[in-house]
């Protein structure tokens, strides 16, 4: 099987993270992942930029850690894929999967939609969107804000939540329909245990990934930190189904 991790973030891109762009590679690396996917937070989410500055200047500052990560690719020995994190004001989280540099640049527009709106305009031009830990419980959030109609699946699996806040959006996901996902949230190896999804063959790239995501092809996994390849194995949530 061929293992990703769907949800991480980046130094110096994103605020919140404390691991550079190559040392998260090379920690994925050692834990025998395929590949990775710099989900950074967007321009809407804790980003380490002036918002104020032109959204083209903003857009090649948010790529940064990205096209660094594909210059180390090949001396690392992993393969890189591009997301996106966006948010919804504090604690609703949305990633982003399918969607490019040069689409961001050529769609300025975004930044005035309300996220009822650019969801399912994502969608509309190939995306694969999904809602990152919906429960989340944090001080700072100040209620809990769900988007059924506006995304493809749910992070059931995030391994940096508690199982009661992972339980209740696979239920969530089971009633509306909505396709299982899985990822670390990886702001910087503080969690006991790594997700993500899983294939039989390799993603090629990030439309393909998407495909494969949509097509029920890809398995969501966990797998511990202590023994990190013979330890893997396939999450009860029973992705995709």
């Amino acid at each position: 099987m061929y293992r990703y991790e769907t949800h991480l973030h980046t130094s110096p891109v994103s605020k919140c993270a404390v691991i550079s762009v190559r040392k998260m590679m090379e920690f994925y690396k050692k834990m025998h992942f395929d590949g990775i996917f710099i989900t950074n937070h967007f321009l809407d989410g804790n980003i380490r930029i002036d918002k104020n500055l032109p959204y083209e200047e903003k857009i090649q500052f948010y790529f940064s850690d990205y096209e660094e990560a594909l210059k180390l690719q090949d001396e690392i020995g992993i393969k890189v894929f591009c997301g996106v994190e966006s948010s919804y004001i504090d604690g609703t989280d949305f990633l982003i999967y399918g969607l490019d540099k040069q689409w961001f640049l050529e769609h300025p527009e975004i930044e005035d939609m309300k996220k009822s709106q650019v969801l399912p305009y994502y969608m509309e031009h190939g995306a694969l969107v999904i809602h990152a830990h919906p429960f989340r419980e944090a001080g700072y959030i100040d209620h809990i804000r769900l988007f059924p109609r506006c995304v493809h699946g749910v992070e059931t699996v995030n391994a940096s939540r508690t199982d009661f806040e992972n339980e209740t959006a696979a239920l969530y996901a089971k009633h509306y329909n909505l396709l299982s996902f899985a990822g670390t949230d990886n702001h910087g190896f503080t969690t006991d245990y790594l997700a993500g999804v899983s294939s039989e063959t390799p993603v090629k790239n990030e439309l393909d990934f998407v495909k494969k995501v949509l097509a029920k092809e890809m398995q969501v996994f966990t797998v511990s930190l202590d023994e990190p390849y013979a330890n893997a194995n396939l999450s009860t949530f029973e992705s995709f189904k």
